[in-house]
């Protein structure tokens, strides 16, 4: 195999102004960050609201969250991203169309249709988790809740809830750093986050094994740093019974 290594392929001038190829991959990892962080807050938010409707007594609530998850679980992501990117804008009410299309940047718009169908889809899992975490709370809380006077607003705050996310923290950490992974999808639609600039960089530097084994090591690092921060959560707010405590 006569393949000429080049480790140091991202130190490399990119022939334009005075940028490496490293300038790129920074580049790139800001997109990622920024799509990660928006379609997180989505997913968080909005997961958190169907997961409660998912159990509340009313069967209209129960109905269009489960509607919603089957929806949002069985199309695939990058269907749903190019549905976001090139369908969805042209059947926006006019002014906002007018906004969309003619104000914004191309770069903006895929950006924005990248995190919010990210969001989309991340959040019908998490609905899932919450769900299931509030689930798996005893009967008898609730229950007690209620013959003390809790409204049904009041017994999710101030009960089930608080419990209920202390439990779904690790399965919360996996949808996390799923959705941090997930991103890679964006260069689809046009971001030019990590994948998108490590494609570029490989194309022009023909260096591909080292551009992605750099890529890997990239994601690597940040899903450990974000699983460490998830365990201390984990560990900061368990309830002894309901998260293993220490590890037993």
């Amino acid at each position: 195999m006569n393949y000429n290594w080049n480790w140091p392929v991202l130190f490399q001038s990119t022939g334009v102004d005075n940028t490496t190829y490293l300038d790129w991959v920074i580049t790139g990892v800001g997109w990622l960050f920024l799509i990660a962080i928006l379609a997180w807050s989505i997913a968080l938010v909005l997961g958190s609201i169907l997961g409660i409707m998912r159990t509340l007594p009313s069967k209209l609530s129960q109905s269009i969250a489960t509607t919603y998850v089957t929806i949002f679980r069985n199309v695939p992501l990058l269907i749903q991203l190019f549905i976001w990117f090139y369908v969805v804008p042209n059947f926006l009410p006019g002014p906002i169309k007018s906004w969309w299309m003619n104000d914004l940047s191309a770069s903006t718009t895929a950006f924005l249709s990248a995190s919010i169908g990210l969001g989309l889809f991340t959040a019908a899992r998490v609905c899932e988790q919450v769900r299931t975490g509030i689930e798996a709370l005893p009967k008898g809380q609730i229950n007690a809740g209620y013959a003390v006077g809790f409204t049904t607003p009041q017994l999710y705050r101030y009960v089930i809830l608080p419990q209920s996310f202390r439990m779904i923290l690790p399965p919360l950490s996996s949808e996390l750093t799923n959705c941090v992974k997930n991103t890679s999808v964006a260069s689809l639609v046009g971001v030019s986050e990590l994948i998108a600039q490590m494609k570029t960089i490989s194309e022009y530097t023909q260096s591909t094994i080292e551009i992605y084994t750099y890529v890997t090591l990239i994601f690597i690092t940040i899903n450990i740093v974000l699983i460490l921060f998830m365990n201390y959560l984990e560990k900061r707010f368990q309830i002894p019974g309901l998260i293993a405590e220490g590890g037993k």
